[in-house]
């Protein structure tokens, strides 16, 4: 098994993901018995014979490694359990889920081609789409709840569309099945990125995604100790159709021919590589990912449904709410809500003396961590967008993103009605 070609998962598996993820390391023969793959922190790999270290560079030699810019025996294992819980063909993993969005548009795009994308990503992809737009990709930004939109958008250069399961921060979920199919229809490549909710709520291969994107840094590592992120081909597109392949991908099973080229210029010339340390604890941490998303998924539903009574927030965002606008396709969907939701004080400025009474919640940028996080969205991580874009966005001065961790609901719940009293 070489780095790049993870086991393949079978989706029909009876074992729950939980027991195949803590069992993985030591079914596959982790060194000496081990129950963790350990760290392996060589940079470099060598050769006994010259013939293997030329095949390594060639691709005719598999299951080897050369230098770990290209990937390391601790980002493999983790790359294989990423695979599993996707039900995909393989993984690439990368040093930050930005990362990984980067290596996508950087390495599949060329300028003349056409991106159609969310109009609700996260601020820091919207910010990347710039600077796509600056070196010739052109960008197509819709309300991806509609898939009438997305069809609108549709170009004789379109290559790829591209969307997130649920929107950060307003939690707008796209018509995903409706998308897919457009894109099937069309020959796109279907990129969703399945952040928030993981592999644990729903899997993007089902409504046809190509590639699957996660940052691990959130739900799967979901410990606030490691950033990582992951791109992961389901095995659903056609690369032989693909026009932005480079000629000497274009060997073997073309089924590998995406990840081969993600690998060779996102981490070989890119440098966006994700150290065998940060690997392994986000492996370890994917280890309680089905608990901790069924725990937070609930106790989010249930803090969502009472600050809808709260006469100090005006709205509240949050997917399992039968007041979302998406909530029908979501309950077909989604096994669960996730830890993200939104919502907006009536009074926007009493914003900052809100969050600062807060005792248990932390008030911080990240997300998906064990605690549970708060943080004010329009003068902070979407402060760059400027006022048009956020009122296009539905990001009002009040907007509060929380990302609720494992704290019982009766502990947040209490902390909250303190702050808002």
């Amino acid at each position: 098994m070489s780095p790049s070609e993870p086991t393949p998962a079978d989706s029909a598996d009876p074992v729950d993901i939980t027991a195949r993820l803590v069992h993985a390391d030591f079914a596959a023969g982790a060194e000496h018995g081990a129950v963790h793959k350990p760290i392996h922190t060589s940079v470099q790999y060598g050769f006994a014979r010259t013939a293997d270290l030329v095949g390594t560079f060639q691709g005719t030699v598999k299951g080897t490694f050369n230098y770990a810019r290209q990937g390391t025996p601790s980002t493999q294992s983790l790359e294989a359990k990423v695979t599993q819980l996707e039900a995909g063909l393989g993984t690439v993993s990368f040093a930050t889920g930005m990362a990984a969005i980067a290596a996508v548009f950087m390495t599949l795009l060329r300028a003349g081609d056409h991106l159609i994308a969310s109009r609700y990503v996260f601020g820091n992809t919207n910010s990347l789409l710039l600077t796509l737009q600056d070196l010739g990709v052109q960008v197509s930004m819709v309300d991806v709840t509609d898939a009438g939109q997305v069809a609108a958008a549709a170009r004789g250069n379109t290559r790829m569309v591209f969307l997130e399961t649920i929107a950060n921060p307003g939690t707008q979920v796209p018509d995903l099945r409706a998308i897919g199919t457009l894109c099937a229809q069309h020959g796109w490549l279907y990129v969703v990125d399945n952040t928030v909710t993981s592999p644990a709520l729903f899997q993007p291969k089902g409504v046809g995604a190509g590639l699957v994107i996660n940052s691990l840094t959130k739900t799967i590592g979901g410990h606030g100790n490691a950033l990582g992120g992951a791109v992961t081909d389901t095995g659903l597109f056609d690369w032989e159709r693909y026009p932005n392949l480079f000629d000497a991908y274009r060997r073997g099973d073309a089924r590998q021919w995406g990840l081969t080229q993600l690998r060779k210029k996102g981490l070989r010339d890119m440098g966006g590589t994700l150290s065998s340390d940060s690997a392994h604890r986000l492996a370890t941490g994917a280890e309680t990912l089905a608990l901790r998303q069924a725990q937070t998924s609930a106790t989010a539903l249930a803090l969502a449904h009472w600050f809808e009574q709260h006469p100090a927030v005006a709205r509240v965002a949050y997917p399992m709410l039968a007041s979302h606008p998406q909530y029908a396709w979501v309950t077909e969907l989604f096994a669960g809500g996730s830890w993200l939701m939104s919502f907006e004080l009536r009074d926007a400025s009493r914003l900052e003396s809100v969050l600062d009474r807060l005792q248990w919640v932390i008030r911080a940028t990240g997300l998906a961590d064990t605690r549970s996080l708060v943080i004010p969205v329009a003068s902070t991580i979407f402060w760059e967008a400027g006022p048009a874009k956020r009122a296009e966005m539905g990001i009002a001065d009040g907007l509060i993103r929380l990302s609720v961790g494992l704290e019982s609901l009766a502990t947040l719940q209490a902390d909250w009605a303190q702050a808002l009293s």
